[in-house]
Order: structure tokens, then sequence, then C-alpha cells
């Protein structure tokens, strides 16, 4: 029904404060002009770097029918790359927009003949060029002309089945390809043809997720020749010859199942049984039409809205249903499972999709986010944790934090709570308390510290903001001890703030990560730089203002992260893209970044910024995605921004208001309610806003609102929000009393103190000095397990010591942290003739002989990696010395490009460099198996009167041809730790 508004009195803690009369507005809700369905674009992201594809599916659906362009590479993620001009075939299963290939599975490919190469290697195969002017495609449809073999395919779907049909040229030479063993590795698979028109089997495959198991059925509309032919062995192709003289359209119906054969039929049979190929295509069409009116929007830019509905269509695309319509399914223990209480889903990109896609669905989606949060802990139940990154029933190891528990607090905190409330507390809480990918040094250190995690610093700073989402829902429960720790928790993120470069930055023994460079992207953060994660502290945006130091050092970084220079160094990270300064809007760590000028009183800034991303990273074409579309995430940013807000804190029900992009928008909720956005005039920038509630009058009162954020209540009750607009900025949300505000005020905790100078290995002595970011706080520490005393001036060591550290504030006492100290040959130098990456510096020059080992994680930080060159380092023991060994260590991890070097070679010579004894060793192969080693080199020789020792490790070079990096022209790493003369 048509929802109309009235006056909205503003009461104790609402956002809402007025500061006009009344007024009048007509807050009438929008409507479209058209069929939605016609503003999609399926073909945005699948150029450039967006890896979505352009086939048909149904929202949230099983099945994802599209066409195969490419086989593998990064960009082939999704099957599909707009730069392609080859189709191999139209497989039934896709992802997304993810930064990693999987899926792909049951290849069918209309042709003229019984070829079973595809064609890839430049041989005859049943490949097909084609053209994008001959090629269209809508929600739940696709079609294409091949141009090789003058055939027509047609493609659409059901949520479990998908039809397929084919008009040959003539009736002559009539095939199809059906290929399983296409994409990744097959592991085991069954292919029978039990009539002239059925055909059934499965395909287990290994590839990100390594058993994926698939079942299908499938029947033709014209009977199969020589379909009876017996196989000696079950083959993992066929061409199916079909016997069509009166050359009409062939149609091909296909079920999918991750359960049985019988559950792909029943799919089949259930949601497609007799229906032609139009119906389903229709019923796909009104499916979208339908999904996609939960926003509609007016706007006289015809892109604006082939943008937004384009985006609002990728963000209902995944998560994926992964349930057979009898209720069955194959849970995270790979065992099959029963209900018909919810849908039971797969494809969480949970590192993604916490921050906007997950939100969007508690307003559009809130029985679906129940189902969401059903199968999350269905998964605890099955698999014993929640997933991270699941597919397909596989725990993928992707990606970081434990996302699932905001996912879950979001939904709760906004009165989504249909479910065992209980088990999903408990599962969140079991999230928290594993001791794996960091979260026993977070637990113990109160962060983690670079030599024992990689990824350390992103790692720390998103379990802190999950914490937080656990103690907001614990409050809600009542449950003042989970409360109470984990809000304490949520705190961590002030142990990675150094306060003499104002980034949040590695901590490594203790000492700040060094050289600092916060453009290189290094292994402390996941996908991204320091600029990218300097202000990812959304549960307590307060407190990090206060530890820069106020509102002005706050709004300079963010001045400053958006106009510095368009680069990044050291290692190459293809995610980082859509760049704009160090701001990465290709990637989701910036995606709150420019809404938090709202927070320090600067909000015309937001709206800038807000404006620019809409107005030049999204595009009516094919790389209209500045990077990975990544699930949804990307999209939901663009449909919740162009609206006029963002979730900065999901888990504080508040939305931070940005700067409108229609001219009218309207939610359309499942309550029944509908909430509607009008903008009046021209610029980004906001002069005023009118807020009226729902009502029954739509020539309705109004009141101006002057805080910069709405709350999630505000909108599921229905209302209006009237943006006036300027080409000037305004003092509209400025004042201290109209600021969002996420803060931490109880539990606080007390900051780890650090090392602010002094070296951690030395020659002869060094000095350290100790600091903290809490001001007033005492640091005590203590030598090889003394008592602890109060620290008041540098230490001076000449020893190596163990250092144990803490602080103590307002009678709070922090983590304690032990560093060792250590000590070489202060006679010792060393040359290097090589030159190392600075992201692997291991500590820089002296790296080599300070003592210190690395770990068989080469991201800790301890090793020292070159590339395209030999390691080549000369090291002067002081004075001629009878040497009995000479070792060194090297590390191999082939999946990251790090090989073994060919050869080291040690020449040992005198004080007058006159070269004495060259001895060496070969090393082993690193092989292709993805184990990481340590390789030790380990020369027993007598040798009197040596004064220099010289290694020389040469270089694998070129990676070998089995290499996934070969087509790229890769080359190998070497990593080196510790060069030691006995």
């Amino acid at each position: 029904m048509k929802t109309i508004f009235y006056l909205f009195l503003i009461v104790i803690t609402t956002t809402i404060s007025s500061c006009k009369e009344d007024s009048k507005v007509d807050s009438s809700p929008a409507s479209a002009d058209r069929s939605v369905t016609e503003y999609v674009n399926t073909f945005i992201g699948t150029g450039g770097h967006g890896h979505t594809y352009p086939g048909a599916t149904m929202p949230f659906g099983m099945m994802q029918l599209s066409p195969d362009t490419r086989l593998d590479g990064w960009d082939g993620c999704s099957g599909y790359h707009y730069s392609d001009d080859v189709i191999y075939g139209f497989s039934h299963t896709h992802l997304s927009g993810t930064g990693v290939s999987d899926y792909g599975d049951i290849l069918l490919m209309p042709t003229d003949k019984a070829v079973y190469n595809n064609g890839a290697d430049g041989m005859e195969g049943y490949s097909s060029k084609f053209s994008h002017d001959k090629e269209n495609a809508s929600p739940g449809y696709y079609e294409v002309h091949l141009d090789d073999t003058d055939i027509d395919v047609r493609l659409t779907v059901t949520e479990r089945a998908g039809m397929h049909e084919y008009q040959f040229p003539s009736s002559k030479n009539q095939f199809v390809i059906l290929d399983l063993e296409h994409r990744d590795k097959l592991i085991e698979h069954d292919l029978q043809v039990t009539s002239a028109t059925e055909i059934s089997g499965k395909r287990f495959s290994s590839a990100w997720a390594t058993n994926q198991l698939l079942y299908f059925y499938l029947t033709t509309s014209h009977p199969i020749k020589n379909w009876d032919t017996k196989q000696e062995v079950t083959p993992k192709k066929v061409a199916l010859n079909f016997d069509n003289p009166n050359n009409e359209p062939v149609s091909i119906k296909i079920g999918i199942s991750a359960v049985d054969e019988a559950g792909a039929k029943q799919n089949l049979e259930t949601e497609i049984g007799n229906n032609d190929f139009e119906t389903i295509k229709n019923q796909a069409n009104a499916s979208w039409e339908k999904q996609l009116n939960k926003i509609v929007i007016e706007d006289t830019n015809y892109d604006n809205k082939v943008n937004f509905y384009s985006a609002l269509y990728h963000t209902m695309i995944a998560p994926n249903l992964y349930q057979d319509v009898d209720g069955r399914y194959r849970g995270m223990d790979l065992e099959i499972h029963k209900t018909k209480d919810f849908d039971y889903y797969t494809v969480f990109s949970m590192w993604d999709t916490y921050r906007a896609a997950h939100p969007l669905y508690t307003i559009i989606e809130q029985k679906r986010t129940k189902d969401f949060i059903q199968t999350l802990t269905a998964k605890y139940d099955e698999g014993g944790i929640l997933p991270i990154w699941d597919l397909s029933g596989n725990y993928t190891g992707c990606m970081i934090g434990y996302h699932g528990v905001s996912i879950i607090a979001d939904a709760y905190l906004k009165g989504i709570r249909d479910y065992d409330v209980d088990k999903a507390f408990e599962a969140m809480l079991y999230s928290a308390d594993q001791d794996q990918l960091g979260l026993e040094s977070y637990k113990k250190y109160g962060f983690i510290p670079v030599e024992l995690e990689s990824e350390s610093v992103s790692k720390t700073l998103e379990y802190a903001y999950d914490d937080w989402t656990i103690a907001q829902m614990a409050k809600a429960m009542g449950n003042e001890e989970k409360y109470a720790e984990f809000t304490r928790r949520a705190q961590n993120y002030k142990n990675m703030y150094n306060p003499a470069t104002g980034f949040l930055q590695g901590r490594y023994r203790n000492t700040w990560f060094a050289p600092f460079k916060p453009e290189e992207v290094n292994f402390n953060y996941t996908e991204a730089n320091a600029w990218q994660y300097s202000l990812y502290t959304p549960q307590d945006v307060s407190g990090h203002i206060k530890l820069m130091g106020g509102d002005a050092a706050y709004e300079k970084h963010l001045d400053h992260m958006f106009t510095a220079k368009m680069q990044t160094s050291g290692r190459h990270q293809a995610d980082i893209t859509g760049l704009i300064g160090q701001y990465a809007h290709g990637n989701e760590p910036s995606h709150h970044m420019a809404y938090l000028y709202n927070f320090i009183g600067k909000p015309h800034k937001t709206q800038e910024k807000v404006h620019e991303i809409l107005t030049t990273l999204y595009h009516n074409a094919p790389d209209g995605v500045s990077g990975n579309e990544d699930c949804g995430q990307m999209s939901a940013w663009y449909v919740l921004s162009a609206l006029g807000f963002y979730p900065v804190t999901p888990g504080s029900n508040q939305y931070i208001i940005g700067t409108p992009l229609f001219d009218k928008a309207t939610i359309n909720l499942e309550n029944g309610e509908q909430f509607t956005f009008i903008k009046n005039g021209a610029g980004p920038y906001i002069e005023s806003i009118a807020f009226a509630k729902a009502e029954n009058d739509s020539n309705t009162s109004s009141r101006s609102i002057s805080k910069s954020f709405i709350t999630h209540d505000m909108i599921t009750k229905g209302g209006a929000l009237v943006f006036e607009m300027s080409k000037e900025p305004s003092s509209w949300g400025t004042a201290m009393e109209d600021r969002p505000v996420t803060a931490i005020a109880t539990e606080l905790i007390t900051a780890v103190p650090y090392i602010e100078s002094g070296a951690i290995s030395f020659s002869d002595t060094t000095t350290i000095t100790l600091n903290t970011i809490d001001t007033d706080a005492e640091i005590f520490y203590s030598i090889n397990g003394s008592e602890f005393e109060l620290y008041e001036s540098p230490i001076p060591i000449s020893e190596p010591i163990s250092l144990s550290v803490n602080a103590v504030k307002d009678d709070k006492i922090s983590h304690t942290l032990t560093t060792e100290f250590y000590k070489y040959d202060k006679n010792m130098s060393i040359v290097l003739e090589h030159t190392y990456a600075n992201e692997y510096s291991a500590g820089g020059n002296d790296a080599l002989i300070d003592g210190m080992k690395g770990t068989q994680d080469f991201r800790s930080g301890s090793w020292q990696g070159t590339q395209k060159e030999d390691v080549i380092a000369t090291v002067d023991l002081g004075s001629s010395k009878e040497i009995q060994q000479v070792s060194s260590s090297f590390l191999k991890d082939q999946r990251s490009w790090i090989f073994y070097p060919k050869e080291v070679i040690f020449e040992l010579y005198d004080e007058n460099k006159k070269l004495l004894k060259t001895v060496s060793e070969k090393l082993p192969e690193t092989g292709k198996e993805e184990i990481v080693g340590i390789h030790d080199v380990l020369i027993k020789t007598s040798v009197k009167n040596v004064r220099f020792v010289k290694m020389r490790a040469v270089t694998y070079g070129k990676l070998p041809e089995w290499h996934l990096g070969h087509p790229y022209d890769g080359t190998a790493w070497i990593f080196v730790d510790e060069l030691t003369v006995k």
C-alpha cells in the first residue's frame, strides 16, 4: 500500500533536532518509469578487475548459468572477461566478483562436430569466436551468437535449475559437448546416459574449495543418437549428437544439487518441469522485477539509473542458496542435513560484505538475513566454528577476522531475532576464543606482534572491531561479564597506534616496524598499506581522534590521505585500485573513510568525497567497477551511498549521512512501510534536511534535522528525508551535538608500552627507551625475570637480556610483553652487494648477522628477501680467525614464488683478500608441492687465517613452466636469514 507521512515529534535521544518551523513537503514515494530490470546492465564489472559474470541467475540462487571465456588467471575468476572474444562453453556455477577462482562446473557447448579439445591450445576445438554485437543479457537471461558455428544460444534459470536453447544453422551435425574436466581439477566423476534424452552424473573438484561435490541431472528436447553405446571407462567428456530432422530449437534442462543425483532431478522437475523456455525466462524476469523494486528511484540521468539497478542486482546474487527443494543440503562437515525451517546458503564473503552488503540486507532483506544467521549457526554446529569465507561446504582459509559475529550482532541489535539467539552468541564467543590466526597473541598481549603472525595490524584492528560487536550484543542480552571483557578487547587497536607517525603500525619485537613507509604494501596489512588501515577504528572513532591529537589532526590526516600521491610501493597488490590519493575504493578497508569527516564536524568534505566516488568510480561500462566486485560489497557501497547514507559502524544502528545522488528514491520495506529520500536543488552539498514520519497525508508537515546521521529505526518505521542541496558548503551538521559518535567510555584499558629506541640486536651496547600512548601511565620493567621496577630513565645494556614491560594507569595494568635482546660480535660487520626489498628487510643491513632466526612464515618480517638477482654478502670477522663451519638458512614457499637458490657458494679470504678456499652446496629442488620449508646450508671446513667470508646464493631465476607465475614472466625470490661463521 502507498505510505504517506506526517510530522515527527522529536524526543530525548532521537537523532533529530528542531531548527525551523513546520513546513509542508510532498513526500509521495518514488515510482519507476519502466520495468526496472531494463536498467540492469549485467556486463558492468565483467571488464577491468570487476570479476563479475553476465549470465543468468536468480536472486541469491544456486545456479549461475553463464558463458566461460577464460580458463584461468586472476581476471578469469568468474570465468568471463569482457576483453575476450572466444567462448569455451556454458557452465552452471560461477562466483561474482571474487579475487580467487573456482566454480565453472559442468560445461555444455553446442558445436558442429564431435571434438573433445576446447581449443585453448590453438588446436581444433569446440570453442567459438563471438562478438559483443551479438550478445545480450538481462536479469535471469543470456543470449549469444557463436560465430564459428553459426549457432544461437539462449540461457535462463530457476533457483536450482536452468535451461539452454540452441538454434543450429541446419539439421545436420548438431552436437553438444558435455565436459566435466572444464576449469578446475577433477577429482571424482560420474557420467551416465540413462536414456535417449536423460543424462546424470557428478563432478567432484578441487580448487579454492578443495572438495566441492556437485551432482546433475539433465534432459534433452531431442533424442541423442547412439545414446546406448557401451563405455569401457566412465567418460569425462561426451559429444551428444542430436536427431533433429526439422531443425527445431534444441533445449536442455538441467538441475544441480550438492546432495545427490536424485536431488538434482527433483530440483529440475519441481522448478522447471514441462515448462518451456519462454515461461521460465518470463518467470525469472518477474522474480527479478519484484526483487529490484525493493528500492525505486527517480532520476533524469539514465546512467545513474543503470548504475544503481545494476549495483542493486549485484548485491542480490550472493550468498547463494545451497539447499535442495526438499530441504536437504550438504553442510560444513560435507554430510547431508535437512531443514525446512530456513533456507541454507553458501558463498559468504564476509570480510567484504559485513561492511555494507549485510547492513543493506537488514533493511531490505530481513527475512533472508534471519536465514543467513541460521545458516551461519548451522555451519557452526556442522563444522565447529563460524566460517570466515565458506564455499560449497569448504573452509577456504581466505581473509581475516571473524566477521560472522558482526553480521549476527548487527542484525540482532536491529531487532532481527527470530532464531536461536543463545546458539548464535555461543558461536560468536567460540570464534573469538580461538588460538589460530594470531588470536593467541592477540589475547595474550593485546595485539599481534609482526614476528608472530602475518597481516598483524589488520588482524588486530579487525578482531578489535568484531569484539566490540560481541560486547554490544552481550550488553543487549544483559550479559555484563562478556560486555566488559569484549569492551576491553575492542580497545586493542590502541596498541597499534604509533604517536610518532600518527599511523596504526606493526610492532616488531615491541619496536615499531621499520623502515616505515605508509604507502608501502607489505604483509603487516591485508590487501592494503598503512594509509588504507590508518583509520580503521569504527568502534571507537572518538577514542582514535583523541589519540591522534584532536579534530584538526584527524582532519589533516584525512585530507592528506585523499591528496597523497596515487602511488604505492612494496609488493604488488592487484586489489589496490580506484585510488583517490591513497584512498583505495577498489578494496574494502577504505570504504568507510569518506564518511569520517562527519565525526569531526566537516560533513561538507564527506559530501565532496562521496559525490566524487559515486560519479567517477562507478560507470555504465564493463569496467564500471573500480575493483573486484566482491560478492556485492562494492555495489552495496554504491546503493547505500547513492541513497545518501552509509553504515560506518555496523552494530551501532547509525547510518552516516553523505550526499544523495537521485532526485527521489524509495525503499519498500518488508513490513509494508516505505522510506523516501528526496533531493531538491543542485550541487553535492547539503543546505538542510527535513524529516517527516509515516502517516496518512502526502502533503505533510516536517521538521528540519541538523544531525549528520540517521538511525535504523527511522528507516524501518517509514518516513521521508528531504534534502535541500547547494553548490557551496554550508554549516549543516557541523555543531558538536550534531556529529555522530562511536566511543568506548567504559572498561578503559591501559596500552602496552613500546620500545621507542634501542637496538634489539647489538654488537657492543645499546640503550633502551620505553614509552606509552597513555598520558600519566607508569611503565614498569623486569630484566631476566627479576622483580618489576618503575621505569624512570633509559636502560643501558651490554649483554643479551630478556626484557618484560607493562604499564599501569588508574590501577589498570596492561598486558605484559617480553622481548629478547641479542648480542653479536662487535668486531663483525657485513657488506651486501644485493638489494633487498624494503618490505622484506628483516631489520636492515645487519639482518644476516643479528642472531635472530626467521620462522616458516616469510611474512613475519624475519627473512631478508631479494628478487631477480643473487644474494651476495661478505662478512668481515674483524680479525683473522680459524674457522670450522659456515652456514646459512633459506626458505621455500613456491606458492609465494619463494624458491631455494640453485647453489650456495662460500669463498674464504685472508686479510689481504686472497682466496683461501671455496666450498659450496647445491640445494634441493623447491618442487611443485605447496609445502613451506627451511633448508639449512651447513658446511664444515677447517681453514686458518680467515678474515672475510663471502656468500653467494645463486637465484633460481625464471619460474618453471609448471608454476602459476610462469605466464607472467615471473622470477623467483630468495629468502635468506643468518650467515653464521664458527
